[in-house]
């Protein structure tokens, strides 16, 4: 949807084909941080953010009995959580009405020297310039790129939902992340604050699908935490709803591109949730990618699809990297961590500069005028 927003914007024909029925309200809270909140303000949706983001005003790290271990970000850093459902809205409500065709699965994939089409498994065959894959861990076009491989299972999976902020009586922009020895229990505000985001990880040898939408158990997950924190027993005790998750990633995929076929997202660079950054790098790819097409004809697309994979390709798996070694350092964690032994390896993963003060819009203008 971002990359949609991005070419139009820039001139160029967008169509999104969505293998679901509808777009639902699904999932969950999703993480912004500095850099891909740049970004979407530069699409132009600064009042929207505004809106339908809360602010993290006051991110803590505890440990499982409930003392406090340190700041989980430094002050001056910008970060917001989102329900996942009012992000897609923002990203949609300012399409064409054309633009969006759902009940669209992807089900083959053909291209010669002047097109790339795409087949569905409604018998539709779609032809264009350049196809976007942007479907998911599960990618069916990954395949016509780089020969598959399969997504590596974490060893944990993750508890999520959302709830009334008022029900737990949270206070306005408190972020907090309870760890323990092989777990952690983080929780923000969405939704302007109405609603409260919180994501239990949790051991598991079960290798499940990864899904925002498999259906968990409350008793289950309410046993996982017995005897941690109150709070973290208070909100638990107010879910009557959750959604299990499997975490999934990938080594770094060797390429990203085959003629006029691209890929993005988790398509592209699949990572564990451990860095908040996620969307945040699909949005990137989205912009990188509207700015580099915004220069194309028919005949340069190849070329500048392959400038966009050597612009964003190292700086994903990267992310996707620091991802892994951010979970690491949490699952780790045991009740007697101190704040010193935190920050020393928060530091050594740490997602600084390098990240958070990222402008992709500018590095893609750089690669264009290149």
């Amino acid at each position: 949807m971002a990359a949609a927003n991005a070419l139009l914007q820039r001139g160029v024909e967008a169509r999104v084909y969505e293998q679901t029925p509808a777009l639902t309200e699904v999932g969950a809270g999703v993480a912004l941080a500095p850099n891909g909140l740049r970004a979407l303000r530069g699409f132009g949706f600064g009042e929207a953010v505004a809106r339908w983001g809360s602010t993290w005003e006051d991110a803590r790290y505890f440990r499982s009995d409930g003392t406090e271990i340190g700041p989980m970000l430094p002050e001056y850093v910008e970060q917001m959580g989102f329900h996942r459902a009012d992000l897609l809205d923002l990203l949609a409500r300012d399409l064409p009405r054309d633009v969006i065709h759902t009940g669209s699965r992807c089900v083959g994939f053909d291209q010669d020297g002047e097109q790339a089409k795409v087949a569905f498994s409604s018998g539709e065959v779609i032809a264009a310039d350049v196809v976007v894959g942007a479907d998911g861990i599960h990618s069916t076009l990954q395949g016509y790129v780089t020969p598959p491989a399969a997504p590596l299972f974490s060893g944990t999976m993750a508890y999520r939902g959302v709830m009334p902020s008022a029900a737990v009586g949270w206070p306005a922009g408190a972020v907090r992340n309870w760890l323990g020895f092989s777990k952690h229990f983080l929780v923000y505000p969405v939704r302007g604050g109405e609603l409260l985001n919180y994501v239990a990880f949790v051991p598991t040898d079960e290798e499940m699908k990864e899904s925002w939408s498999a259906a968990g158990d409350p008793a289950a997950l309410a046993a996982e935490y017995a005897g941690w924190d109150p709070v973290v027993e208070g909100i638990i005790s107010k879910v009557e709803t959750t959604f299990r998750w499997g975490l999934y990633d990938r080594e770094p995929l060797p390429r990203w591109t085959n003629g006029r076929l691209t890929l993005l997202g988790d398509a592209a660079h699949p990572m564990l949730p451990h860095a908040g950054q996620g969307a945040n790098q699909a949005i990137e790819d989205a912009l990188a990618l509207g700015v580099l097409l915004g220069e194309a004809s028919p005949r340069t697309a190849p070329r500048l699809l392959r400038a966009y994979e050597s612009l964003r390709r190292e700086r994903t798996a990267r992310v996707q990297r620091l991802a892994r070694a951010r979970g690491t350092m949490k699952e780790s964690a045991s009740d007697d961590l101190s704040t010193g032994e935190l920050a020393r390896a928060t530091d050594a993963v740490d997602h600084g500069a390098w990240l958070r003060e990222y402008d992709v819009e500018a590095e893609a203008l750089a690669v264009v005028s290149r």
